[in-house]
């Protein structure tokens, strides 16, 4: 079952922020952060220009961090990719019924797990 519009649209609104504000305006050009949603998940990805002509002009894409929104229990999670870019529950933070709480823990990072 899809989350309600409402729901989906207020965490859209707080990731597009997050993922403005992390990144200084003059930095745009070597790195920028991204989201889409797919079902009940929204995904943030770090881009970079490629760092060689020889590589092409496609910028790559590397997966920062999953929010997911369970239905039954009106919370979101958090999900940290792994080097084979599979996603599993980050374990540190508690589901929140609005995403707030889970994109500070992607901002502190403290495990060192989302920027390294």
């Amino acid at each position: 079952m899809p989350m309600p519009a409402a729901i989906r649209d207020d965490a859209m609104r707080h990731v597009s922020l997050f993922c403005e504000n992390r990144v200084p305006e003059h930095a745009r050009d070597e790195v920028r952060l991204e989201h889409s949603v797919r079902g009940n998940s929204i995904t943030i990805v770090e881009r970079r220009p490629p760092w060689s002509e020889l590589v092409g002009p496609d910028w790559t894409s590397m997966k920062i961090a999953q929010l997911r929104y369970d239905e039954r229990s009106r919370t979101w999670s958090l999900y940290a990719a792994d080097r084979n870019e599979r996603w599993f529950l980050y374990n540190d933070v508690e589901p929140a019924p609005d995403v707030g709480p889970l994109l500070a823990e992607i901002g502190e990072d403290p495990t060192c797990i989302f920027w390294g």
